[in-house]
């Protein structure tokens, strides 16, 4: 079983050492990535646990794909998921500077090599958080609701989506992800991101 501390731990460990092997500043990975400073260095010393729109502007800065800061190993055959194993996790911040707040994602494909998409189970926590601030990154992404009620903010819109429903939008759309009134939900959310 991993745990979230040990994933996100890896999650920062594995930003500094593709940054540094590729003689990589902070600062040029900064400007080329348009976060600041003190962001990436809260997330490569592990203090905060990012968003996924930082990680994949970093992933795209560093040439790799999403999965290369989740995977632990690479198989190039099909990979099958059991829902036991889905329950390993790894926790982004909503927003890492301004925010706390956690969604768990359970990663379907953590071993499948050279993938263009990220399916994740996304475990959505209860909160009271209601300053939702909106992102945006290159790619596509796909969610379905599981179990309560999501609330989608997709550039001036915002969508309701109830158990059973599903959307699929671009990215590049500012939008932000969260349970309806702070409620607890499930969604299945698959992410495509190019290099």
């Amino acid at each position: 079983m991993i745990t979230i501390m040990d994933t996100s731990k890896i999650v920062g460990e594995k930003i500094k050492s593709l940054r540094e092997s590729q003689s990589i500043s902070m600062e040029e990975l900064s400007q080329r990535s348009g976060l600041a400073i003190e962001q990436i260095e809260r997330i490569e010393n592990n203090i905060d646990l990012p968003s996924l729109a930082p990680l994949i502007k970093i992933a795209r800065v560093l040439g790799v794909r999403l999965g290369t800061f989740l995977d632990d190993q690479d198989e190039n055959g099909p990979v099958v998921c059991r829902k036991n194993e889905a329950q390993n996790s790894i926790s982004f911040s909503n927003n890492a500077i301004h925010s706390r707040k956690h969604m768990e994602y359970h990663s379907l494909s953590r071993s499948k090599a050279d993938r263009h998409m990220e399916p994740f189970i996304i475990d959505v926590a209860a909160t009271d958080d209601c300053d939702f601030v909106l992102s945006s990154h290159e790619g596509e992404e796909f969610i379905l609701v599981m179990a309560g009620i999501m609330e989608i903010s997709y550039g001036k819109n915002t969508y309701l989506l109830e158990e059973g429903d599903s959307i699929y939008y671009d990215s590049i759309v500012p939008h932000h992800v969260h349970a309806y009134q702070g409620q607890a939900a499930k969604i299945l959310a698959v992410i495509y991101t190019p290099i």
